[in-house]
């Protein structure tokens, strides 16, 4: 008779059964799967995935200071060598256990990927961007990275050169799959530039009219107005293809004699660009310890992101509140 000084759930009596009485071989893998079951339990978690280093509670009786971590680790690395038996890793299986967590980490990132573009209508978010508590502006700018990658290293492989690696490159099925949640989520121009014609294309199909000035029309935090005076701006720096697009939406050159000038940024604009510097910083280094000299590239605009956030020190009683609590929510350093 089995008896416990506290209730157990079901599931775990079960598994203390049969691991105890029906197979009391392989102590180690007994013990493994105990503390596995265990820690589900104890979490609430609905998969088993725990970091390497990871060990059981010592209060946990019989699977107290059991490195969990480490098992889960040796049980990846024989499904990985095809030697873990067929029973064992139905049981994991049913257990939860994530056999690749880097699959998994990807599998959330377009996840949130796609509940962006459920709202936005696209997966260009801005490297600054955060949704449901995830950065997908910097994991949707790794997987163009690695798309390009695969694109530049096939055609080196198509042009004879060998040895080259696939470390880093995005698997055609990864490239499908964002597909499917926007055909365009990968752009050979730039992804600013991209981001820009899609939300003024959005705006019109939605019966908007196209801007004329700065600050008519904002959408997603783009000042659309702003946007187009730089292309009629900067017509002539523009690629043929870029041209194509922007005809038939209304955007063309200045008439001849006229001056087209791009509107003036505002002091919320540099701020906001600013932002957007530090929070890609944040998202990528975990902390906001940043250089003085430091030049952060943001959107393809070089941003002096170690000046700024001096300055702002120095200025510290003068930010708005929101604007303080703005930087306070990526660990600012007053």
């Amino acid at each position: 008779m089995l008896r416990f000084s506290e209730e157990r759930d079901p599931a775990v009596l079960t598994a203390i059964v049969r691991l105890r009485v029906i197979d009391p071989e392989g102590a180690y893998w007994r013990r493994g799967v105990e503390a596995a079951t265990r820690w589900l339990w104890e979490t609430g978690n609905v998969e088993l995935r725990v970091t390497y280093t990871y060990v059981t509670p010592q209060e946990w009786s019989s699977v107290g200071s059991h490195p969990l971590g480490v098992w889960v680790a040796d049980q990846r690395r024989y499904y990985a060598a095809g030697t873990l038996e067929a029973g064992r890793v139905a049981e994991l299986e049913a257990l939860g256990i994530v056999w690749s967590v880097q699959a998994s980490a990807w599998g959330a990132g377009l996840a949130v990927a796609r509940s962006y573009a459920d709202v936005h209508g696209h997966v260009l978010p801005p490297a600054s961007a955060v949704w449901e508590d995830f950065p997908v502006g910097v994991w949707a700018k790794n997987q163009r990275a690695a798309a390009l990658k695969t694109v530049e290293s096939a055609a080196r492989r198509e042009a004879g050169e060998t040895g080259l690696t696939a470390a880093g490159e995005l698997s055609e099925s990864r490239r499908e799959a964002l597909a499917e949640v926007d055909p365009g989520w990968c752009p050979v121009r730039e992804i600013g530039w991209q981001r820009g014609y899609r939300l003024t294309l959005t705006h019109l199909r939605a019966g908007g009219a196209l801007p004329e000035r700065a600050g008519e029309v904002i959408v997603q935090c783009e000042d659309l107005g702003t946007w187009i005076a730089g292309q009629r701006a900067g017509w002539d720096q523009l690629v043929p293809a870029q041209q194509y697009l922007l005809e038939p939406i209304g955007v063309e050159p200045p008439a001849e004699g006229e001056t087209s000038v791009p509107a003036r940024r505002t002091q919320g604009d540099r701020w906001a660009a600013n932002l957007a510097a530090a929070r890609q910083f944040h998202a990528r280094e975990g902390h906001l310890v940043v250089p003085r000299k430091r030049v952060e590239l943001s959107e393809g605009d070089p941003v002096k992101l170690g000046a700024f956030l001096d300055n702002t020190r120095r200025r510290a009683s003068k930010p708005y509140d929101q604007r303080r609590a703005e930087l306070d929510a990526l660990g600012m350093r007053w």
